[in-house]
């Protein structure tokens, strides 16, 4: 009887056991084959990273946790206004041997905006924390930047099928603390790289509006090829970006990953 006893009681040990793992496996399963719940929200970014490519220098592009301050700051400004993590940059501006000397990064997704019109983005922007001495070290506008490669689909210029769609920010209405919601469709200014436009270049900056109807020609219509937020190559800048949003969704930069929350408007 006492060994009958036993052995049962192994038995049932080892089913619960059975029975635990098999219920992580699903859990486990299904959080990662989903790539949110039937909501939106919540979704798990795999796709996001630093573009090796668009990558000059040793800079720093790095989920983490924070930052939370500056010392004394409290309220929602003393931490990250998704989560508790964002990307942390830093740049150096004099640390290479090519000319300009200073460093460049991007941090973007080369899967998921692939071939989306560039003409449907309708809203963009990003919460920043800056910092006094970035102002020092480029001015009141040395800030980070979103950066969309795109096709132009010029029927102008039909074997040109590629350029950079650029946001500059204006200055952050803050700095040692994070700031609120940046929108890139009513401050800053956009430009395009390359000669594709020469009404929207560096030297003749435009709204996104302005590029949009720029680029629409009457042909295919300019698509995306990648979207990143990136800095350089101009002034050493260290800090950090939160709730980058294009068009519904709202990129949350956390330490173990992106997390992606669908917004209405």
């Amino acid at each position: 009887m006492s060994t009958h006893c036993g052995v049962t009681r192994r038995k049932a040990l080892v089913v619960a056991a059975l029975a635990a793992i098999v219920a992580s496996t699903v859990s486990g399963s299904a959080s990662a084959v989903a790539d949110g719940d039937e909501g939106g929200h919540e979704r798990r970014g795999d796709h996001w990273g630093v573009i090796a490519r668009n990558t000059i220098g040793s800079p720093v592009a790095d989920l983490r946790n924070g930052p939370f301050g500056s010392f004394g700051v409290t309220g929602p400004a003393a931490r990250p206004p998704y989560g508790r993590g964002s990307l942390g940059i830093s740049v150096a501006d004099d640390s290479t041997t090519l000319s300009p000397p200073s460093e460049k990064v991007d941090f973007g997704n080369e899967v998921d905006f692939y071939g989306d019109p560039v003409r449907g983005l309708r809203r963009v922007g990003f919460h920043v924390f800056q910092t006094g001495e970035n102002v020092t070290y480029g001015g009141p506008e040395n800030m980070p930047n979103i950066r969309f490669e795109i096709d132009p689909n010029l029927t102008a210029l039909p074997a040109d099928n590629y350029s950079t769609l650029v946001w500059v920010p204006d200055a952050s209405p803050v700095t040692n603390r994070w700031s609120g919601f940046i929108d890139a469709t009513s401050t800053g200014y956009w430009y395009l790289t390359g000669n594709e436009l020469p009404a929207c270049n560096q030297a003749a900056e435009c709204s996104l509006d302005e590029v949009k109807d720029a680029l629409d020609d009457g042909g295919e219509g300019a698509s995306v090829l990648t979207a990143a937020v990136g800095k350089g190559r101009d002034h050493m800048w260290i800090g950090a970006v939160d709730g980058l949003r294009i068009n519904q969704d709202v990129y949350d930069f956390e330490a173990d990953g992106v997390r992606t929350t669908r917004r209405a408007g």
